[in-house]
């Protein structure tokens, strides 16, 4: 085997193992939202996408990634995430949440929604806070309409 043929192996080999396409953890206070521009402090409402290539995109809410989405390609997105209400700062698989928009749970973007890990917190919650229980599909063409 030549050099160069041995060299491409090696390029390629690394450049697999080198894609890394998991989270990256938020720093608060400190990262932007990438769709907008605010800096993000909230640890109940952040969100982050992680494309199929790894490029990480991080929003200081839920509200700001899916309006991201309309006019980004969602074919590229391998991960949705969003904070969860009961364990601040935690990410969770933003398509398995449940969503509550309630007027009495402020968010950043004033959209007023949050995410639950699951349906039964955020029931419990809106039993009281009030507002609307959301699954991910039935968030999205709400905020899209």
């Amino acid at each position: 085997m030549n050099l160069l043929k041995k060299l491409l192996i090696i390029v390629f080999t690394v450049s697999l193992f080198n894609c890394n396409t998991s989270p990256e953890a938020i720093e608060y206070g400190v990262d932007g939202c990438h769709f907008c521009k605010m800096t993000i402090v909230d640890k109940i409402h952040a969100a982050e996408i992680v494309t199929k290539k790894g490029k990480v995109y991080k929003f200081d809410s839920s509200e700001c990634m899916i309006n991201f989405l309309k006019e980004f390609d969602a074919s590229q997105v391998k991960l949705y995430l969003s904070n969860s209400f009961s364990e601040p700062e935690k990410l969770i698989d933003a398509t398995k949440a449940t969503y509550l928009i309630s007027k009495n749970i402020p968010s950043p973007m004033g959209a007023f929604l949050t995410a639950f890990k699951t349906e039964d917190e955020a029931t419990k919650i809106q039993l009281e806070k009030e507002g609307t229980i959301f699954g991910w599909d039935t968030l999205n063409a709400y905020l899209n309409k």
